[in-house]
């Protein structure tokens, strides 16, 4: 049975034509997931990306809609506009699903559990970094019981929760991901045991002790509003 009543799916992208190509790639390989909606909210400045990225005979399951881009926050939220299917996954543009029955599996697990959010374990296509994301399976471990801890490269939302915490904030510039995931009950949040693979990229740019250094002190500030406001310039 088809996922496309149950799930719609949204990805910022800025720049990302020949990364995000993949990924839609793959997407377009996922069992059951004939007639899904992708919507990719679009920040892009390089005229070329539609041609680079969506029109193509790729995709031939789903449905690729460019929608109203922003700063990841605002992207998300505008991705989610008019949708009425009961669930949403957020991706990044970088992240690989090369377990093809895993959106299936993820979307029974949230009905059949009342689930408000999911997430799963991210790795990157360089070992060296890894340990990066281990650590993140530590905490989501540590914390499930308190604060959960979800990723943004891979969110599936209840979107009726989604819209009554408000989405995402659109003045946050850093770590909307992990804002938003503390606000959920621990018992409402499930991270599976299946790992998804992203781009090493965002450590190679702006140098790994930068990218950890974030990680923690988002983790610190996590009831401070003000401090993911602040002009991070993560986006690269």
């Amino acid at each position: 049975m088809s996922l496309s009543k149950d799930l719609t799916i949204v990805i910022p992208c800025k720049n990302e034509g020949l990364i995000i190509k993949k990924t839609l790639g793959l997407l377009n390989l996922q069992n059951n997931i004939k007639g899904v909606n992708v919507m990719v909210a679009d920040s892009s400045t390089d005229d070329g990306f539609k041609q680079k990225c969506i029109l193509g005979s790729y995709h031939t399951n789903i449905n690729v809609k460019i929608v109203k881009g922003g700063f990841p926050a605002e992207a998300r939220n505008n991705g989610t506009k008019k949708i009425t299917t009961p669930y949403v996954l957020f991706l990044d543009a970088d992240i690989y699903l090369t377990n093809y029955d895993l959106l299936k599996n993820m979307v029974e697990q949230m009905k059949k559990n009342d689930y408000y959010l999911s997430t799963v374990k991210m790795r990157t296509d360089d070992n060296q970094y890894n340990y990066v994301y281990k650590s993140f399976d530590v905490i989501q471990y540590l914390t499930k019981f308190s604060t959960p801890f979800a990723v943004g490269g891979f969110m599936l939302f209840n979107l009726e929760v989604f819209n009554s915490l408000g989405g995402f904030n659109p003045d946050d510039k850093f770590a909307e991901d992990y804002h938003l995931s503390s606000k959920i009950k621990p018992n409402k949040f499930y991270v599976a045991d299946k790992i998804v693979y992203t781009t090493s990229r965002r450590f190679k740019n702006k140098g790994l002790f930068y990218m950890v250094k974030m990680m923690i002190k988002s983790w610190f500030n996590r009831n401070n509003d003000e401090f993911f406001t602040k002009e991070h310039n993560y986006w690269t």
